[in-house]
Order: structure tokens, then sequence, then C-alpha cells
């Protein structure tokens, strides 16, 4: 356990952001899975206008530091291909 003011302080703070990045880390892991779930059972419309919801989740995560800036990249890329070509 910390002992100094400042440690216990950052103690305090490492336990709410903790929180908060499971919270943005657990809402673009299930905005994945639906548009992954959407998409496998070939439902596109319903699977472009998840996209966006699964964009916002992963730009959020990323911006936080959540996840790396990359990955979200990546992941953002392999989301798309799923959807057919027009």
């Amino acid at each position: 356990m910390p002992i100094t003011a400042s440690a216990k302080k950052a103690f305090r703070q490492a336990k709410t952001r903790r929180v908060r990045n499971i919270k943005k880390k657990e809402a673009y892991k299930e905005a994945v899975k639906t548009y992954r779930s959407l998409a496998a059972s070939k439902k596109w419309e319903d699977a472009a206008a998840k996209l966006s919801v699964v964009y916002q989740a992963l730009d959020k995560a990323a911006k936080t530091n959540v996840i790396a800036k990359n990955k979200a990249r990546r992941l953002k890329s392999r989301l798309a291909k799923l959807a057919p070509k027009k």
C-alpha cells in the first residue's frame, strides 16, 4: 500500500482511470463483435449502420491510449474489408 500522500493520490487516480479504461475497452470490443456477427450473417444494412459506431469506439480508445493508434487503424481497415464492394 502507498505510504506518502502523493502515492496515495496516484493510487486513487489509477483506480479511477482503470475503471474508465476498462469501460472503453469493453465498448470497442462489444462493437467489433456485433459488427462481425452482422457481417457474418450478411445483414449489410445493419452492419453499415454499426460501422460508424465501431469507428467511434475505436477512435476513443486510441485517443486515450487504451489501445495503440495503429491497432485501431488496423482493426478499422480489416472491418471495412468485410463489407461487400459496391
